[in-house]
């Protein structure tokens, strides 16, 4: 019986060459000329830390590595942006979350979506992803396409599609 997973993954490769080449920018940019500006990126704990000197570059860092991930064509919608924080010696923080998995309320929208078309299909949530089986591939594919033009505020993957 076919089957596909939907998952919700970053590569986090991909994210660490895009925060490489954030770095190279920063260091290049007239504007963070003679400004202490670090970017770290936590693999263990999946988070991008961020210290600069003022919102306005900690905004622009974010921009710049929004732009670094579509541009090796990872979602930016993995990157869980939290609050700006001020610390000593004038300068700010900021953490940025990578959001891997399907959370369990997303999974049931996804659910009840692919049950509202009555196709003969079964939806099953696992964990953190959903698992898709049905009778005939093309009912799979059509569910895939529409997943993808549905909006969950996380990027989607299709693997282990199995016939």
């Amino acid at each position: 019986m076919p089957s596909v997973d939907v998952v919700s993954k970053a590569d986090l490769q991909l994210l660490y060459n895009a925060i490489n080449n954030v770095k190279r920018e920063i260091s290049t940019r007239y504007d963070f000329k003679n400004v202490k500006s670090e970017i770290t990126f936590d693999q263990k704990a999946k988070c991008i830390h961020i210290a600069t000197e003022d919102d306005w570059k900690a905004k622009a860092v974010t921009e710049i590595l929004i732009g670094q991930c579509t541009r090796f064509k990872l979602d930016p919608k993995c990157l869980d942006h939290k609050k700006i924080e001020s610390t000593s010696h004038n300068s700010v923080k900021m953490d940025i979350i990578i959001k891997e998995g399907i959370p369990k309320e997303t999974g049931q929208k996804i659910v009840k979506l692919i049950k509202s078309l009555k196709l003969k299909v079964q939806p099953v949530i696992q964990d953190d992803q959903v698992r898709i089986t049905g009778k005939k591939i093309d009912d799979l594919q059509e569910i895939m396409q529409l997943l993808k033009e549905q909006d969950y505020d996380i990027p989607l993957q299709f693997v282990n599609m199995k016939s």
